[in-house]
């Protein structure tokens, strides 16, 4: 690895993120910047910078996700954010779902070797998974396309009440606004924005959090989600 490429040392607040996870967070950090970048999941301008912009800024999203909830990560890459949450919270049930082969084998070896008994990978789009996979009370999402699209992905694969967590930028309430006529669609009833990490990351993260009703992904995929738990019953 060039020196332009070497990842640092952890920070502090690392450890206090992490707290006994720290060891495997470590390791997390050096798969990604070694396989993680020679696999071309993560480019090599941003392992200098690993742990401020991605790790803890993915991590700290454990303050707004409910205890002991389940949890799919909608277009996982690499693993950001579903596995430093999964780091810190062990009480929650996660499934990373990636479409891309090289990505999945890279997110089940990173599972199997920092034993993370609470998280499985899926391998799929998300607008595939409908009666494939258990609807989850916590979708979550790291900008990997703009808000209207993503809810139309993570939505659908909620639970009735459930909540898509989405990490943002800067423009997090004027995509919440274009959006806005598409998520009433989507059966969203409530949106807001939310800044956590203070203390860790400068600047605190964003993350648009968009609530449904008993209807997620609105009348459109009520009639495919009846049709997904006819077949499944036909299967048994």
């Amino acid at each position: 690895m060039s020196e332009a490429e070497e990842l640092p040392p952890a920070p502090q607040e690392a450890h206090t993120v992490f707290g006994e996870f720290f060891p495997e967070a470590v390791r997390y950090a050096e798969l990604l910047a070694d396989a993680g970048v020679k696999r071309g999941l993560i480019g090599p301008r941003e392992v200098p910078r690993l742990w401020e912009r991605h790790l803890l800024n993915c991590a700290v999203l454990s303050e707004v996700v409910p205890e002991g909830v389940t949890v799919c990560d909608v277009g996982s890459g690499a693993g950001l954010p579903g596995i430093p949450l999964a780091l810190v919270r062990p009480d929650l049930k996660i499934t990373l779902l990636e479409p891309l082969l090289r990505r999945t084998n890279f997110l089940q070896e990173v599972v199997e070797l920092l034993g993370l008994d609470h998280v499985t990978v899926a391998r799929g789009r998300a607008e595939e998974m409908l009666g494939k996979l258990p609807p989850v009370h916590v979708v979550t999402a790291r900008a990997v396309a703009p808000l209207d699209r993503l809810a139309g992905w993570g939505v659908p694969l909620l639970r009735p009440y459930g909540e898509m967590l989405a990490l943002k930028g800067d423009t997090a309430e004027e995509e919440i606004q274009s959006a806005r006529a598409a998520l009433s669609k989507l059966g969203v009833v409530r949106t807001s924005v939310l800044h956590v990490g203070e203390g860790i990351v400068d600047p605190m993260s964003t993350v648009v959090r968009v609530e449904v009703g008993e209807s997620p992904g609105g009348v459109r995929f009520a009639a495919k989600r009846a049709k997904a738990a006819r077949t499944s019953r036909r299967r048994r």
